[in-house]
């Protein structure tokens, strides 16, 4: 059995078991959820343990039952049996106690109506992704995301991260039972993660039986659809091919909404900074998925597939870094978004902090003309901000794929390889 690998959900879920009486950990399957509540839970109680199904016939009929137990008490899948939900935020009310419960899973439960209450003021929510290139020890985390939010004029760091190395950690992800292994069986954990989406998870997600076929084709032409803003018609139109058989854009988004129910996507949605200008906003989210691994296994993409095609990999590349810097800005309690304007000027990702500081980010493979060309989207982001009407960006920043330095340019731009970040 490995040894715990900590991560920064740790400290996340434990901030929150201090000011709530419940906190539910959501996420993708695999991605960790149960192994890090388990080191913080005090007693467990799987929900789909097979050896115990008297367990679901008791949290119809009695589920306070199942909630005795030494706290923080861990009940896992528990959407497999809604009606524990409104029995942790009845129990929650009558102990009065904050770090009673934690709750896990994978998906949203597929019969809402079962849950009377939304559970506000007592179950915080939590979102937990696959494993962050610093938690998985592929970071050195030399650069701290942190730091630049707190004014930091220079930064320092080193790394050695070829093609071969990155393309390998795009298609591996950042699923914890793939860290450490070989690299051929940690390459077939993301393409088993996909079988079992398209298999069965599709369907379980609201109960509705959908064609494995379809589910395939939806996630190889999302994979081709990867940090776009393309509507759902075109993926439609993508998943058969001019001419051929094909479904309806309503059961296409059926399915999308499938896949956002079970963790599988999550698009980074629009930023809306106070312009000088009248610029219009495109307000559509990019697509991405919630580990860059699925879109490479969906594609049947390999690490000599995206060095043979640099384009894509760029792609895939900017989904690894959407990934990690969610699981950062997390730890920063801030969101990640997209800007893109209809004249064609986009960033990559803007990390914005609830308290109203943000940093501008451009992500780039690598290369003296890209990191110039980035340098020119970020200049001429912040030049359009109307600082009168909100902070000026705590800082601007590259972040590269393949750079051994991190680093200060002359402009105030910060250089940083992925391998030297963390939260």
């Amino acid at each position: 059995m490995k040894d715990y690998m900590p991560r920064i959900a740790d400290f996340i879920l434990r901030d929150r078991l201090e000011s709530k009486g419940a906190v539910l950990v959501e996420g993708a399957k695999w991605c960790g959820k149960t192994t890090t509540s388990v080191q913080q839970a005090k007693s467990v109680l799987y929900m789909q343990d097979t050896n115990n199904l008297q367990q679901l016939e008791m949290a119809d009929l009695k589920p306070s039952k199942l909630l005795e137990g030494t706290v923080p008490r861990l009940i896992d899948e528990w959407q497999t049996a809604p009606r524990l939900w409104d029995a942790v935020r009845f129990e929650v009310d009558k102990r009065d106690e904050f770090g009673q419960f934690i709750l896990t899973g994978s998906a949203v439960p597929p019969d809402v109506s079962q849950i009377l209450h939304s559970g506000t003021g007592r179950i915080s929510h939590m979102l937990m992704r696959p494993m962050s290139l610093f938690e998985s020890g592929d970071s050195n985390g030399a650069v701290s995301l942190s730091e630049l939010f707190s004014g930091a004029e220079d930064i320092d760091g080193a790394c050695k991260t070829d093609i071969d190395l990155l393309a390998f950690l795009i298609c591996r992800g950042g699923w914890p039972k793939a860290i450490g292994c070989s690299e051929r069986v940690a390459l077939r954990h993301a393409f088993d993660y996909c079988d079992a989406v398209v298999n069965s998870d599709i369907s379980r997600a609201d109960n509705v039986r959908r064609s494995p076929e379809n589910a395939k084709r939806l996630l190889r032409a999302y994979g081709r659809a990867v940090a776009s803003q393309t509507k759902i018609p075109s993926i439609a139109e993508d998943m058969f091919g001019s001419g051929r058989n094909s479904v309806s854009n309503n059961t296409v988004a059926s399915y999308v909404d499938a896949l956002e129910k079970i963790f599988v996507i999550e698009n980074a949605p629009a930023w809306n900074p106070n312009l000088r200008s009248k610029t219009a906003i495109r307000s559509s989210e990019t697509r991405y998925f919630t580990d860059p691994s699925i879109g490479t296994a969906a594609l049947g993409l390999g690490v000599g597939d995206l060095i043979g095609d640099l384009n894509t990999m760029g792609l895939f590349f900017e989904n690894l870094c959407i990934r990690d810097l969610r699981v950062y800005a997390d730890a920063l309690d801030g969101s990640v978004y997209h800007y893109r304007d209809r004249n064609g000027l986009e960033c990559d990702a803007v990390v914005h902090l609830r308290n109203g500081s943000y940093g501008l980010i451009e992500i780039k493979l690598g290369g003296s003309k890209l990191i110039e060309e980035g340098a020119a989207v970020l200049n001429k982001l912040e030049q359009n901000i109307d600082t009168s009407k909100m902070k000026a960006p705590s800082f601007k920043m590259l972040l590269t794929g393949i750079g051994d330095y991190a680093y200060r340019r002359k402009d105030g731009i910060f250089v940083v390889p992925v391998c030297c970040l963390k939260n």
